[in-house]
């Protein structure tokens, strides 16, 4: 038998037609998936994908054994999942700004429930392969086809700024935010669009940090002021840590989702989904 990590790179190889859409999804680069599949064509003495640039197409062999490997590992989970004792941990990865702003304030009311089980959380804004997770809160559009997918909180922004950087200015109308220094954001031209501001003559800081938390972090020091959700940092502005000058908020398209694995059966997942929409109805 070949190793049983080469036949699941094949399935994801197989159903992506993409050595890099198959590395992205396992969390390798794609040479290694490359090497792995010449070596398991030598193992088998079959060509499994015909190589023309950078199209690649797996030959029927590889697709009538990745429809086989595809089933049989469903099989495998399945298997492992009835294995584990109810007292197992469920494994969920989250992004920052959710687990940090929303999801972790609330977990002690979650563990004082009758029978929850323990929650393990990885905090990561990466793709994680399957295997590595029971339950995933991503942000995006909710097409993510081998999930279920249950919408839980918009992505809203709104400006927010230390109570010291705005004293530094007349705020009369968000016009006048334009003259402070502004954390880089995608969406800042089409906030001020939609605040009714055409074509601002804006100034941004040096830095550009990868997350909102760090984005946050910065605003409450008064280094410029930041796009954040007014859910996620609401405690912030009730502190007085941050002000939010005005009432025009930009929401979506996107949104947070929890993602359970399709098919999924354990009791304590579909738990854990029903706790987090009662949440937000509080």
């Amino acid at each position: 038998m070949p190793p049983i990590e080469s036949l699941r790179v094949l399935e994801a190889c197989v159903r992506h037609s993409s050595f890099t859409s198959a590395a992205n999804e396992l969390g390798v680069t794609p040479a290694a998936v490359s090497l792995r599949m010449r070596n398991l064509e030598a193992e088998l003495g079959k060509q499994l994908f015909i190589r023309s640039g950078p199209n690649l197409e797996p030959t029927p062999a590889a697709v009538a054994l990745a429809s086989c490997l595809a089933e049989a590992l469903r099989m495998i989970e399945d298997a492992v999942s009835d294995c584990r004792s109810s007292e197992q941990a469920l494994r969920l990865t989250v992004v920052p700004s959710f687990v940090v702003r929303w999801l972790a304030p609330r977990l002690a009311r979650y563990y004082q429930r009758n029978g929850a089980t323990p929650i393990q959380l990885d905090v990561s804004t990466d793709v994680r392969p399957a295997h590595e997770f029971d339950m995933a809160i991503r942000t995006g559009r909710g097409d993510w086809p081998d999930f279920e997918v249950t919408r839980l909180i918009p992505v809203e922004v709104t400006p927010m700024l230390s109570p010291k950087l705005a004293a530094s200015v007349r705020l009369k109308s968000p016009a006048d935010l334009a003259s402070l220094p502004l954390l880089p954001h995608d969406d800042w031209l089409l906030w001020f669009r939609a605040a009714g501001v055409h074509s601002p003559d804006l100034r941004f800081c040096a830095s550009e940090y990868p997350t909102y938390e760090l984005d946050a972090v910065a605003a409450v020091e008064g280094t410029g002021v930041a796009l954040l959700s007014p859910i996620l940092f609401a405690s912030l502005v009730r502190e007085g840590r941050l002000i939010q000058p005005f009432a025009e908020v930009m929401r979506g398209p996107d949104w947070h989702y929890l993602l359970l694995k399709a098919g999924e059966k354990r009791a304590a997942a579909h738990d854990f989904r029903a706790w987090l929409q009662d949440e937000i109805e509080r």
